[in-house]
């Protein structure tokens, strides 16, 4: 029981110096640069293999978030983040472990590769890093892409959306969503009560070694993949691999509609990779999530768990709807619930024993002081009113 102890120990370390490091990162990242710059994205991997990929682009100066930012900071920050410029077919060195290996950027300067492990990685270690480089580059300083590795005792997955399911983005009122992702940062966007402290315990689940997987599959662009980064930080929110979209922003479209292509394409993949772990799948009410999940569930019989949708539409029609595929999970061997609470949640998954009992105070507790706290939009907007 001791070495499992340290190795907790070991763990927990771990994953809290990449936790600074990328924090670090994050903001060296965000400043001026007239240099391509490589941004790597969080990625994933077991013990034979591991993904990382990002993204080659020229950034403008995009300012980290602050408590005084003003709405007409936080626009053109936003401007910036949706026109940076990608660098088309740059090439990347990645080196993990003794390998090199050489990744192609696509024409909108997007990258992937999968590295072997050649060498045994560490049980004691859920968080491993490989350097990237940009091939003849002027200003050639590698970075590190981080990749999750959950740990031998994981006992399940999680994946969950973002937009209102972590963070309230009011997606079914389109100009509220507007006010939220256009002129908010990552300061002023808010979390539903209790998420984080849910989200961890869920991580941890009730084994001795915590760090369950978890994943986030979300419709919004990878232009906002450091402003949604820097929420979690700020937030407490656990840190784990996003998977966003390419918008396709100055080209085809601005705001594509269509979500379920695109997670159904993610989570299949996330589940096929992770072939012994079930799932637990996350979502909202106010898009595609009930219907996407009760296809996943249909398709891969007594792999999930239970899918948790919080209810942010106040549609009757919409209720009945999500009920009536609530009932066919269930004879498919699953169980979706639907509640704004998460609380309620949270009592589910311990009751299932996914949580620990114990657990159950300190997400009540973390739900009702962030219920209490005042939101950032309203200070905002009382200061700036006559500005607008």
């Amino acid at each position: 029981m001791t070495n499992w102890k340290q190795i907790l120990t070991t763990v927990v370390h771990n994953a809290e110096e990449q936790f600074d490091k990328l924090r670090y990162q994050l903001h060296e990242r965000l400043g001026k640069t007239d240099e391509p710059v490589i941004i790597p994205y969080l990625g994933y991997g077991s013990p034979e293999k591991l993904f990382i990929h990002g993204r080659v682009i020229q950034r403008q100066d995009v300012l980290a978030a602050d408590d005084n930012d003003t709405l007409w900071r936080n626009l053109l920050n936003t401007y910036r983040r949706l026109e940076s410029d990608e660098v088309p077919h740059a090439r990347i060195q990645v080196e993990f472990q003794d390998n090199s290996y050489e990744a192609i950027a696509n024409e909108e300067g997007f990258f992937q590769q999968w590295l072997r492990v050649t060498q045994p990685l560490t049980a004691a270690k859920v968080w491993h890093t490989a350097s990237l480089q940009l091939v003849d580059a002027e200003a050639n300083n590698p970075v590190e892409g981080s990749v999750f590795i959950p740990s031998p005792a994981a006992k399940f997955g999680i994946i969950s959306d973002i937009d209102d399911t972590v963070v309230q983005t009011h997606a079914t009122h389109l100009l509220r969503m507007a006010r939220t992702v256009f002129l908010g940062n990552a300061r002023t966007r808010l979390p539903f009560p209790g998420v984080a402290a849910f989200y961890a315990a869920l991580q941890a689940g009730t084994a001795e070694i915590p760090y369950n997987p978890l994943f986030y599959v979300s419709s919004s662009p990878w232009n906002l993949y450091d402003l949604l980064l820097e929420f979690f930080i700020l937030q407490d929110i656990p840190l784990a691999p996003l998977f966003l979209r390419d918008w396709g922003i100055s080209r085809s479209e601005l705001l594509p509609v269509g979500h379920k292509g695109h997670k159904l394409l993610i989570i299949q993949q996330l589940l096929d990779f992770y072939q012994d772990l079930p799932f637990i799948l996350i979502g909202d009410s106010g898009q595609e999530d009930p219907e996407i999940y009760h296809h996943i569930i249909q398709q891969n019989p007594n792999r999930i768990l239970a899918a948790y949708i919080r209810n942010v539409t106040t549609d009757p029609e919409r209720d009945t709807s999500i009920g009536a595929l609530a009932q066919e999970v269930v004879a498919a061997g699953s169980t979706l619930l639907l509640d704004k609470d998460t609380y309620i949640m949270a009592q589910h998954a311990a009751a299932n024993g996914w949580i620990a009992a114990t657990a159950l105070a300190g997400i009540k507790a973390a739900k009702e002081k962030d219920e209490a706290a005042p939101g950032l939009w309203e200070v905002l907007l009382e200061d700036e009113t006559d500005q607008i």
